[in-house]
């Protein structure tokens, strides 16, 4: 049977793989052809979508249930915790990775055919990889699928659209959302086993 270690080292293995293979053969054709689309009812629509992978729902509420329940109902507390620290760290590696790889977003494609990575920037056009809304959103997929497995296929669908969403408003491109979505995954399955698996598994 394959150990733990070397599950996730073949999973990172693909997903890098898949990255690169976006990168070099799919990002700009969908990026384009997403934009041509920039004007349809879906893009209201998707735009509503992406505002759930926006951290601050998830960081604020996280800390207010832990705040609130720390004291009374243990199990709340600590899984308003688990979801603030799941999104903080991913949102954190997210943002450090963003700044070093300095990726230019599509929109600067549309404008200038400015395609690839220029290291070390801090502007918004300049942060495309990996997304963070993508990180966010798989983040608290995963968060709420372990809480509530019985509802896991619901979390991880949602979880996917609002990654997608990126995409589909030609705000990162398909290797973003693949390394911001593996990003969140893997944060809150390493927090959950590091550290929350016992205090949940005790409602």
């Amino acid at each position: 049977m394959i150990n733990r270690s070397l599950k996730w080292s073949i999973t990172s293995a693909a997903v890098i793989l898949l990255s690169l293979l976006s990168y070099n053969f799919a990002d700009i054709k969908v990026a384009l052809w997403f934009h041509s689309m920039s004007r349809s009812w879906y893009h209201d629509l998707f735009t509503i979508i992406t505002t759930f992978g926006e951290s601050q729902w998830y960081l604020v509420g996280g800390l207010l249930l832990f705040v609130v329940f720390r004291k009374k109902k243990p199990f709340i507390a600590y899984s308003g915790w688990f979801l603030f620290l799941s999104v903080a760290i991913s949102g954190i590696a997210a943002d450090i990775i963003k700044f070093i790889v300095g990726r230019a977003r599509p929109r600067l494609y549309f404008s200038e055919k400015l395609y690839g990575f220029d290291f070390f920037h801090s502007e918004h056009a300049w942060t495309s990889f990996p997304s963070g809304h993508s990180a966010t959103a798989l983040s608290v997929a995963v968060v709420l699928a372990m809480l509530y497995p019985r509802y896991r296929f619901f979390f991880y669908c949602f979880g996917s659209l609002i990654a997608f969403s990126r995409v589909f408003l030609a705000e990162h491109y398909i290797s973003d959302i693949i390394a911001g979505s593996f990003l969140g995954i893997i944060s809150t399955i390493l927090l959950y086993n590091l550290y929350f698996r016992s205090k949940l598994l005790c409602r």
